[in-house]
């Protein structure tokens, strides 16, 4: 067990709280131009793969498709086969994910681009319950280079290559970095959990994992 998981666990037992991520709609409607400071260097050892160099060059983007929303999502690298759920915003303006009773399934973000359209889609996850881990919890083991898919409802499986692993401290959140489209031509992809230090009495975690990844290749499910 390597330490990032040796700490994870040992929060486990803490109680699990759902790190609220702000969504500001604006941020679909408008071209992200600015944002306030970041931070991308891991505040604890979870993110094993932030800041690794890559090994080999990256693949070509693929051109983005059609629109047509996400059925489940695939991690070959973390065992993760999870059913994707529709998800919108809560009345404090944050992404509702999937509850607690289904913590084995990812959120998507409706008031966001579809997996595989142009843009940047969003698909939210805990990363623990209060007894075991969730479907994000080996998310910050995810290295530049390993591929996600995500099955959609028009019978297209969207085929993305990841490209960094970055934590965002809660202090030094980047919305711009953090769900913007580095290039919006293409189609691109955040996973978003929890990360860095869980606080007891907060019952709340630090930071952000948030893993970008970007369309490069098609297939049929």
């Amino acid at each position: 067990m390597s330490e990032a998981h040796a700490g994870g666990r040992g929060r486990l037992l803490t109680g699990a709280v759902w790190c609220v991520l702000l969504l500001a709609l604006w941020l679909w409607g408008r071209e992200i131009t600015d944002g306030p400071g970041s931070s991308a260097t891991p505040t604890a050892g979870d993110v094993a793969a932030a800041g690794r160099p890559l090994a080999e060059p990256l693949p070509p983007a693929h051109a983005p498709l059609p629109p047509a929303r996400p059925r489940a999502l695939v991690i070959g690298a973390l065992d993760v086969n999870a059913p994707v759920e529709e998800r919108g915003l809560d009345r404090a303006g944050a992404v509702d994910p999937p509850p607690y009773a289904r913590a084995g399934a990812v959120g998507w973000y409706r008031g966001g681009p579809a997996p595989g359209a142009p843009g940047a889609a969003v698909l939210v996850g805990h990363v623990d319950t209060d007894n075991a881990p969730a479907v994000f919890y080996d998310l910050g083991s995810l290295k530049p280079g390993e591929t996600v898919a995500v099955r959609r409802a028009d019978g297209t499986t969207a085929e993305f290559t990841v490209e960094d692993v970055s934590v965002f401290t809660k202090d030094r959140f980047d919305a711009a970095k953090a769900y913007g489209a580095r290039d919006t031509k293409r189609a691109e992809l955040r996973l978003i959990t929890c990360g860095g230090d869980y606080d007891r009495d907060r019952r709340s975690y630090s930071a952000n994992v948030v893993v970008s990844a970007y369309l490069t290749g098609t297939g049929r499910n």
